[in-house]
């Protein structure tokens, strides 16, 4: 029995790459997918889009909410799927046969996670991240920086739990720590999964974003871990910049 994949897309006014993310969706090979389509109430052409594939979508919810994280906690409280997965708009599934090889990296894990490649606002790809994905996923690996991105993290639903609305920019840190540190099993499948178009508002409000982290990894980890942490974060990107010129995550 193959398991059932919720995949739940969140938008807001994107009207210029909310079918392409679709579409990487609705054109996987892997048969048992539920799709589900949160838009923030659109006012751009964004959801006229969204009708196109109504028939092809399990559910679509057009109303305001709170924030990104209130908007996909009412996907996780649709989801009915083995797992779920977030692919929210201007990302994509890396390829059309992604999920099928997913689950037949390894049978019944808790967690999937691979690797992410980088794209510009323009669709042009900056190659993979920053923090490349460690080659054994542990709640650890978070210490020094979010080592799997959100959109390359497939997780057993029923250990996962809603998002923290505290956390305005980097609730998905929490959300990811909080489900490994309830995983058994967890599986690389070595394989390129995702394509994240880099900004957001984590890139437009850093500042806030990097005090969230903070605070995320030192609920986590303690606060003195995380101030060494931090050190060792800080050589590490200064070493980066000097040798690439950019910090994408």
């Amino acid at each position: 029995m193959r398991p059932c994949l919720s995949i739940i897309t969140v938008v807001y006014n994107n009207v210029k790459d909310i079918e392409r993310t679709m579409l990487s969706v609705l054109e996987q090979s892997y048969p048992n997918i539920q799709y589900i389509v949160i838009d923030g109430l659109s006012t751009d052409g964004t959801l006229e889009i969204i009708n196109q594939y109504k028939d092809r979508i399990a559910m679509i919810v057009s109303e305001k909410d709170n924030g990104i994280y209130d908007a996909m906690n009412k996907g996780l409280a649709l989801a009915t799927g083995d797992y779920v997965l977030f692919m929210n708009s201007g990302d994509e599934i890396y390829s059309p046969d992604t999920v099928e090889k997913v689950f037949v990296s390894s049978p019944d894990a808790d967690i999937y996670y691979g690797e992410t490649e980088m794209y510009d606002e323009n669709w042009v790809s900056l190659g993979r991240r920053r923090h490349r994905s460690p080659d054994r996923l542990t709640f650890k690996s978070f210490r020094y920086g979010m080592s799997v991105s959100h959109q390359a993290i497939y997780i057993r639903r029923s250990i996962t739990s809603p998002y923290d609305l505290q956390y305005a920019l980097s609730a998905d840190i929490d959300w990811i720590l909080r489900s490994l540190k309830k995983a058994k099993r967890i599986v690389n499948t070595n394989r390129y999964v995702a394509k994240y178009m880099v900004g957001g508002m984590s890139k437009k409000k850093h500042r806030q974003s990097l005090v969230e982290r903070f605070r995320i990894f030192t609920k986590h980890y303690g606060l003195l871990p995380n101030l060494f942490n931090h050190i060792f974060i800080a050589a590490n990107l200064a070493l980066y910049y000097l040798r690439h010129g950019r910090t994408n995550d």
